[in-house]
């Protein structure tokens, strides 16, 4: 079941529309986005760090009409696992014995989570990819190089040259912790304290792996193929489940959080996933009327401008704006008309336009006369 309500961890109702949840999350992704806290304490960067990804865990299930309507039903998000791409893996230490022992410890000032024989899960990476804005109204494929960390190939992560070169720690009996029992006023009280001789990971190695040095552990940089679906906007996150650093002791691996960047187009300005256009056209094409070709992101497309067309006049081609986002139809492109006015006029030019504005009438310029008559009325 989810912990926490996600309707209240992006500040929406429960009936809240799909863009609402969008402009709800981007406004919070911006807020606690890690890297507005790398000159932050570690405790802040944490706090950020947790709100960050529980916003994006809210997102990615509301945002998705399935698990939206899942969620609605049932209360949980848990969609099944998988170590391909996908939108949410419950983070490090949800739920289970483990966290409520932990959370009993800590509260009288214990170190539970700092027992290093325990599983413990890996490192999420996060990073940002930047894309072109037809590469993100059409999808792609992108290879990225990341750096994690993984259990050593040659000694699976135990840090030991071989078997053999373990032993149990004669200390805290292969624990970990040590336990120490304290006669008080209010009857017997036992504390726990990380084996300072093995270190709380119950074991000492006699003989350190050489690929490794002793720490079970090495970076390595890899090659992650990644598939951007058509539609993705600026902001949105994209989660490779597993494919993070390694966990510790059986702890499940981190994931990559590849949060994407969108570069504006220098034509179209995108609303969800509407395209919006300003062309260009003379004051005689606009007064007699012209047929034009209007760009998209695939083929132009004809439209017939009618005579007596004004500035700021708007209209719209249905189905030539980006792919809605998980979904298969498309929005539309709206174009406004800009009438531009010619400069830098000649004499015998100006004189012909003189001409053709002494031959007009007021009922000719209706805005105009409006205007006049309700000056009259001030």
């Amino acid at each position: 079941m989810a912990e926490k309500d996600f309707y209240k961890i992006l500040g929406v109702s429960r009936s809240a529309s799909e863009d609402e949840i969008k402009s709800a999350y981007r406004k919070l992704a911006k807020q606690y986005h890690p890297d507005l806290y790398s000159g932050k304490s570690v405790a802040e960067k944490k706090a950020a760090e947790d709100k960050f990804k529980e916003i994006s865990r809210a997102y990615d299930c509301l945002s998705d009409a399935n698990k939206r309507t899942q969620y609605d039903q049932t209360g949980s998000d848990e969609v099944g696992g998988g170590s391909g791409g996908g939108f949410w893996r419950g983070g490090a230490g949800t739920g289970g014995f483990e966290d409520i022992f932990s959370n009993i410890f800590s509260s009288f000032g214990g170190a539970a989570r700092q027992y290093q024989n325990g599983a413990v899960d890996g490192d999420d990476i996060s990073l940002n990819l930047t894309l072109t804005f037809k590469e993100a109204a059409f999808g792609c494929s992108k290879e990225i190089p990341i750096t994690r960390v993984e259990n050593c190939p040659d000694c699976g992560g135990t840090g030991a040259k071989n078997s053999g070169a373990v032993k149990t720690c004669s200390k805290c009996g292969g624990s970990g912790v040590m336990r120490h029992v304290m006669n008080t006023p209010f009857g017997q009280m036992a504390t726990t304290k990380t084996c300072d001789q093995c270190g709380g990971r119950g074991k000492i190695i006699t003989d350190p792996c050489k690929t490794c040095s002793g720490g079970g552990r090495v970076k390595k940089l890899r090659t992650l193929n990644i598939s951007v679906p058509a539609g993705i906007d600026n902001g949105q996150i994209m989660t490779y489940y597993n494919q993070g650093s390694a966990g510790v002791n059986g702890g499940r691996n981190g994931n990559v959080i590849v949060i994407i960047n969108v570069r504006p187009h220098k034509l179209f300005v995108r609303k969800g996933s509407d395209l919006y256009i300003d062309v260009p056209i003379t004051m005689t094409q606009a007064a007699l009327g012209c047929k034009i070709y209007i760009p998209t992101l695939e083929a132009p497309v004809s439209y017939t401008i009618a005579e007596g067309a004004q500035t700021g006049q708007q209209f719209r081609i249905k189905g030539y704006g980006l792919k809605h986002f998980k979904k298969e139809s498309r929005g539309d492109l709206y174009v406004k008309i800009i009438v531009e006015i010619p400069k830098n006029l000649s004499s015998k030019e100006k004189d012909a336009l003189r001409s053709l504005e002494s031959s007009l009438g007021q009922s000719q310029y209706p805005t105009q006369r409006a205007y006049l008559e309700n000056i009259k009325e001030i």
